[in-house]
């Protein structure tokens, strides 16, 4: 039951990545527009601007792991196949 429930938790494919990200760039820019009116000046501007950096941080981590999880599928049915061959 809990591995049904965990598999709710995992992104499977770049649709999913992007919907994600997309939800972390509007949080991040309502707490950046947060950030500059309680920080007016360039202390509200840098912090809305780490806020929004890490969003572009975040979803290159995260396309990057469906890649490299793509390419462990295709490398694990390669020595599947090589297997059965030999």
């Amino acid at each position: 039951m809990l591995q049904k429930i965990g598999r709710l938790f995992v992104i499977k494919n770049r649709l999913e990545a992007f919907v994600i990200i997309y939800a972390l760039a509007l949080g991040a820019t309502a707490r950046g527009s947060s950030y500059l009116t309680q920080y007016p000046g360039l202390g509200g501007k840098m912090l809305f601007l780490a806020a929004t950096g890490a969003v572009f941080l975040a979803g290159a981590a995260i396309l990057d792991s469906l890649k490299a999880k793509k390419e462990i599928e295709e490398l694990r049915a390669q020595l599947a196949e090589a297997n059965q061959q030999a």
